[in-house]
């Protein structure tokens, strides 16, 4: 892998307030990761809610925040804390880096499998 990270998008391909499921086997880290698209930023995370196993790119992105689609705990885009329960416990974040047209993921070092 290298210092850039791994093209898993392209700008357009996520749209707003929308998150998209990138596999761990893609990205070599230990759990799948979540692409949002908050207004034209982008943002990266751990895909499951540490609540309880949900997808949180299948969740709703609104004011910097996941909410999670199985009992609405909400994580900060940015950094992946918790920002209502019942979660109690952040998720890791990753990188992105927009290049162009396209959005990389440059992997957290501490979720690499």
């Amino acid at each position: 892998m290298s210092e850039e990270g791994i093209v898993v998008a392209q700008v357009g391909d996520i749209d707003e307030g929308e998150g998209i499921q990138i596999e761990a086997a893609v990205l070599g880290t230990v759990d799948n990761v979540a692409v949002f698209n908050d207004d034209g930023e982008y943002f990266a995370l751990d895909d499951t809610c540490t609540h309880e196993v949900a997808s949180l790119s299948e969740g709703w992105v609104e004011d910097g925040c996941v909410e999670c689609p199985l009992h609405a705990a909400k994580f900060c885009l940015g950094d992946g804390s918790v920002q209502s329960m019942p979660a109690t416990v952040d998720v890791y974040p990753h990188r992105v880096v927009l290049d162009g047209d396209d959005i990389r993921v440059i992997p957290n070092p501490e979720r690499l499998a």
